[in-house]
């Protein structure tokens, strides 16, 4: 399986984002979603982009529900991120953190470390990279 990271296009805007197969939510489930953020919010917390991220553990905590929330509901799930916190609009969200290529090339990473160790098949795991790889180009706001 090759997980290779899209370079981010020069002035081309945001490219197309296509979501993920939702047969991943179907074969993992909601605590499989959320382990797969919990283990991507691991690697990220001691990684050179730490920083982003909630330094005490029950906003580190809030933090990932929030994720895993919105992965559950971009999978095809409950809408729990709308219901608990408003449409995604992630790019204002983030928009106080400084998100350059390379802080997106370590968010990559680390879901590359993880996701071939899930227990799906690479068809679905390929969809979901594919997702995530075009998604995070819409992230990035920093240049280095």
């Amino acid at each position: 399986m090759k997980l290779e990271i899209a370079p981010i296009p020069e002035g081309v805007g945001r490219p197309e984002v296509t979501r993920p197969d939702v047969r991943l939510l179907a074969a993992i489930g909601e605590a499989g979603v959320r382990k797969l953020v919990d283990d991507h919010y691991t690697i990220l917390r001691t990684s050179e982009i730490g920083g982003m991220f909630p330094r005490w553990d029950m906003e580190f905590e809030a933090a990932k529900l929030r994720s895993s929330d919105f992965f559950i509901q971009v999978l095809g799930g409950p809408d729990y991120f709308n219901q608990n916190q408003g449409s995604p609009k992630l790019v204002s969200r983030h928009i106080h953190f400084r998100i350059t290529p390379k802080a997106r090339e370590i968010w990559l990473n680390a879901y590359k470390e993880i996701l071939p160790k899930l227990d799906v098949s690479e068809e679905i795991i390929m969809s979901f990279w594919n997702y995530l790889n075009i998604f995070s180009i819409w992230m990035v706001n920093t240049k280095e």
